[in-house]
C-alpha cells in the first residue's frame, strides 16, 4: 500500500468476498512475535486495526461490536463479581466490564503484548483506560495453559480472538476453538454464568459459527447464538455464547440501566436473537 489515497482491500471471507477503503495514512506497521500489526487511516470507518491483512476494529463501530460481545450475556448474569477475557488486548471488552458497579476482578490473558502496545498507543478510545483499572489484572501470555492451570470461578468469561481462516492453517487462536480448550472453561464457570466468543459474519462465513457451535455443545448442557450490525465486518458479527443451564432472558427481564450503553439497547437486543437473522443465515451459501 502506497502512501496517502491508496486503497486497502481485505478479505470477509478468503478470496471469495473481499472489501476496499481508501487509506489516507499508515499509522502504524509492524510484526510481532506473532502477527503483522497495522493501524490504518480511512475515510469510511476512521482508525483501523489489521492482524494479518484481516480487520479487527473500526472506530466507527467498534463500539457496536464490543457492546454485543458483553453485554447480551452480561446483562443475563444477576451480579456480575468476576469476568475472564481471552484475547481482547485492544482493550474494547474490559472498557465494557469495567462499567458494570458490581464488577470486582477482571482477568484478561493476551499472547501478544505489542498488540496492546500498538492499540494504546494509537488507539486509546478502545480500552479508555481501562488497563489502568485496579479491578483488571493483566497477564501476558498463552490462554491454553492459563485456563488449565487456573482455579478460580468467573460469571462470565469473554474469547475476543482472532477468527480461524478458512483456507489458512496453524492460526494463532486455533487451540482456542476447540472442545477441549472449553471443556476446561466450564470448569472455570459459575454456574449461572455464560461463556461468549464473537464467531465471524454469520452470512458470508457460517461455517465459523456452525463449527463453534458444534464445538460448544459437546462441552456445555446449553448452546446459543446471536448477531451485531457491524459493518466494516461486512455487515454483521455473529456470537455464540454456552453456559451450564443459563439461558438468554427476554428483553423486558433485563435491566438496562445497569451500565451506560451508546449502541446496545433493548431493540438491539430483541434484533440479536430475532428469527429474521436465523432465516438469512439459513440461506447463507456454504
Amino acid at each position: 500500500m502506497d502512501g496517502v489515497g491508496a486503497y486497502r482491500m481485505y478479505p470477509i471471507r478468503s478470496d471469495v468476498l473481499t472489501m476496499t477503503v481508501k487509506v489516507d495514512r499508515c499509522v502504524e506497521s509492524v510484526q510481532s512475535p506473532y502477527q503483522h500489526i497495522e493501524v490504518l487511516d480511512t475515510k469510511a470507518y476512521g482508525r483501523m486495526l489489521f492482524l494479518d491483512g484481516h480487520v479487527q476494529l473500526a472506530q466507527s463501530d467498534e463500539g457496536m461490536y464490543h457492546e454485543a460481545l458483553v453485554h447480551v450475556c452480561g446483562l443475563n448474569v444477576s451480579s456480575l463479581r468476576r469476568a475472564l477475557v481471552i484475547g481482547g488486548g485492544d482493550g474494547g471488552v474490559i472498557r465494557e466490564l469495567v462499567k458494570y458497579p458490581t464488577i470486582e476482578r477482571i482477568d484478561i490473558v493476551e499472547i501478544d503484548e505489542e498488540v496492546i502496545r500498538v492499540c494504546l498507543q494509537h488507539m486509546p478510545f478502545v480500552s479508555n483506560g481501562a488497563f489502568d483499572d485496579s479491578r483488571v489484572q493483566l497477564t501476558i501470555g498463552d490462554a491454553f495453559p492459563f485456563v488449565k492451570e487456573c482455579q478460580d470461578r468467573y460469571e462470565l468469561i469473554v474469547v475476543d480472538a482472532t477468527d480461524v481462516y478458512e483456507e489458512e492453517d496453524g492460526s494463532l487462536s486455533e487451540m482456542l476453538f476447540t472442545e477441549g480448550f472449553y471443556r476446561d472453561l466450564v470448569r472455570l464457570l459459575s454456574p449461572d454464568g455464560y461463556v461468549v466468543t464473537q464467531a465471524d459474519n454469520p452470512i458470508y462465513c457460517p461455517y465459523s459459527l456452525e463449527a463453534i457451535r458444534t464445538e460448544f455443545a459437546k462441552a456445555f448442557p446449553k448452546v446459543g447464538d446471536y448477531v451485531a450490525l457491524v459493518p466494516s465486518f461486512g455487515g454483521m458479527s455473529a456470537y455464540c455464547w454456552a453456559s451450564q443451564g443459563a439461558g438468554l432472558k427476554d428483553v423486558d427481564a433485563l435491566d438496562f440501566g445497569r451500565v451506560r450503553l451508546d449502541f446496545f439497547s433493548r431493540s438491539w437486543y430483541d434484533f440479536a436473537r430475532s428469527s429474521v437473522v436465523d432465516s438469512l443465515t439459513k440461506r447463507a451459501p456454504k
